[in-house]
């Protein structure tokens, strides 16, 4: 009797290790099955993202440019209009040039010789300072006769009664410059007043052709 229990005791134990070293079952695998795409759907994903990416590329590749020729051009202007500033100090040089010619009268010229000296002298500055000028593309604006243009012109009055255009310049007090043919300085100018309009018709009536006379109102 005894006997019996022991044997029964140890088969016990030897199942239990059994169990215990048995490893663990996967999971039923049906339960929840793996999705597939299909291909032609990974196909147009695919086409997808990759017409995005071009897209990108190519805005980038234009910014790219867009930046390049920016800098370009801003070094361009940086060349071209270095010398602004400059230029327009020398003009104040070349305003006096002008004024002390003009200053000078033909009689005193011919009355003395020192002063014509003196006036040749100025006349050559002027004219080299001008050579200096076309150089470096610094062009004078002189409108005299021309119709007025803001772009270019200052208007400092208007002259009536010149039998001008209205708008044309009959006076120029200061010439303009142009550096590059951006301005540097407009030319200070006076510009011609349109006359009044003449009233219509001859004491309220105005005759036609045929002999007829029409009333104006």
């Amino acid at each position: 009797m005894t006997i019996e229990v022991v044997k029964e005791s140890k088969v016990t134990m030897m199942t239990d290790d059994k169990i215990t070293q048995q490893p663990d079952q996967p999971e039923n695998v049906g339960d929840n099955p793996a999705t597939e795409i299909p291909a032609e759907d990974a196909l147009a994903a695919a086409q997808q993202e990759n017409a995005a990416l071009k897209d990108q590329l190519l805005r980038a590749l234009a910014e790219t440019e867009n930046v390049r020729r920016r800098a370009a051009r801003d070094k361009e202007d940086a060349a071209k209009f270095a010398m602004a500033g400059f230029a327009r100090e020398i003009l104040g040089v070349a305003d006096n040039l002008r004024r002390a010619l003009e200053a000078i009268t033909p009689e005193a010229l011919e009355q003395d010789a020192a002063l014509k000296n003196l006036y040749d002298g100025i006349l050559a500055t002027e004219r080299q300072l001008d050579a200096a000028f076309e150089k470096q593309a610094i062009k004078k604006v002189w409108p005299l006769g021309e119709k007025f243009d803001s772009n270019l012109h200052q208007a400092m009055f208007e002259v009536p009664g010149t039998d001008q255009p209205s708008g044309t310049v009959v006076q120029v007090l200061q010439a303009g410059y142009t550096l590059n043919d951006r301005l540097l300085r407009p030319a200070m100018v006076g510009v011609a007043k349109g006359q009044p309009a003449a009233p219509a018709g001859n004491g309220g009536t105005d005759e036609t052709g045929d002999g007829r006379v029409n009333t104006v109102v």
